[in-house]
């Protein structure tokens, strides 16, 4: 390689070096058109880029797009959270809207009630009472007073109770708030770090030409075919013989009328999506709500052994829940890769499987 290119790749993986991706390889069922060797005579291109560049650059582009991928749950995650905030401070503040009427109507009830009395000489119904001369209605006028007594002390007991639940809602309310703005910034804080990673994938991608992209398309395809023949060749899958259950098939053909449609990070369709936009919605089509991220849908749902998965089961990828895919049997999946990849069919081994998951287990 001529010192030009190399000091190009050379630059940018060491910009890259610190940061880190998902591994998102496309289909690979066939062993891939082996990645020939640079040719060393003295007729070579001087600006060839090596194999061994090119690993190297996959391998940064791998971690790249890892970091995104983490990034984009902690997006997810925050907007899931934001959505529901706002959602209890709109019905927060229609309850003390509705405590504000109730408030207002029992202020005007007691304002009548004192107005009866100032128009009544402003003597207490007790007073009136005992200087009644007939017993007949001494015993009436004794019974309108306990009940007036009563209704008195219940219209103070029910404004009372209504200014605290009112002084309640508003707490609630300053607490969701709080919490909403945290969110946001949440939010923001996670787009940042998705954006420079792709950013940094890009300008590394960037420096290669045509044909070193494809070299590098194909050792994707390598390594992805080579992961999954491993574990294929484990015999995970030998004696594996369940079928998909009704709500699972129909996830499975949601996912399949999605293939070819564009990777965006934050999506959740129709018309593109990241990897755990594309589960939740296969199983929402499927009258299955999951929870937004592929970090949630391994802590919620419930796990599954890899021999006993089934068609529309969940496989969660890398150590920390990074990344989901939907199985659809014989050993594949359907997946939202990473950016500049579409939605696709791939090896369910070609990536490091963390555990598996059923939306419909109950």
């Amino acid at each position: 390689m001529g010192s030009g290119k190399r000091g190009l790749i050379a630059s940018a993986v060491i910009v890259v070096c610190a940061v880190t991706v998902l591994a998102a390889p496309g289909t690979a069922f066939a062993a891939p058109t082996p990645t020939p060797s640079p040719s060393t005579s003295p007729s070579s291109s001087p600006t060839t880029v090596s194999n061994k560049d090119l690993e190297e650059v996959r391998q940064k582009l791998e971690t790249l797009y890892h970091a995104a991928a983490v990034a984009t749950d902690e997006y997810n995650a925050a907007e899931e959270a934001t959505e529901k905030q706002s959602a209890e401070i709109v019905a927060l503040a229609k309850r003390i809207v509705k405590g504000q009427e109730k408030l207002a109507e029992l202020k005007k009830r007691a304002g009548a009630a004192a107005a009866a009395q100032y128009r009544s000489g402003g003597l207490p119904d007790e007073a009136k009472l005992m200087l009644s001369d007939d017993p007949q209605e001494f015993l009436d006028g004794a019974g309108r007073v306990l009940q007036g007594g009563r209704a008195a002390k219940g219209l103070l007991a029910e404004m009372t109770r209504t200014q605290q639940d009112l002084e309640l809602y508003a707490k609630d309310a300053s607490a969701q708030w709080h919490k909403l703005e945290a969110g946001r910034k949440a939010k923001a804080a996670a787009q940042k770090k998705i954006e420079k990673q792709i950013k940094a994938a890009e300008q590394l991608e960037s420096q290669l030409e045509k044909e070193e992209l494809e070299r590098l398309a194909k050792l994707e395809e390598e390594a992805a075919y080579k992961a999954q023949t491993a574990w294929l060749d484990s015999g995970v899958l030998k004696d594996l013989d369940t079928k998909a259950s009704a709500q699972g098939r129909k996830a499975v053909e949601y996912a399949s009328a999605q293939l070819g449609k564009p990777y965006e990070w934050g999506a959740e369709g129709p018309k593109t999506y990241d990897c755990s936009g594309l589960t939740s919605q296969a199983w929402a089509s499927a009258g299955s709500g999951i929870p937004r991220t592929s970090q949630e849908q391994w802590k919620q749902l419930e796990r599954i052994d890899v021999e006993d998965m089934r068609p529309g089961d969940l496989i969660i990828y890398n150590d920390d829940a990074s990344h989901v895919a939907l199985y659809i049997g014989d050993g594949a999946i359907i997946h939202a890769p990473r950016p500049g990849r579409t939605v696709t069919v791939a090896g369910a081994g070609s990536m490091p499987i963390l555990g598996v998951v059923r939306p419909d287990a109950s």
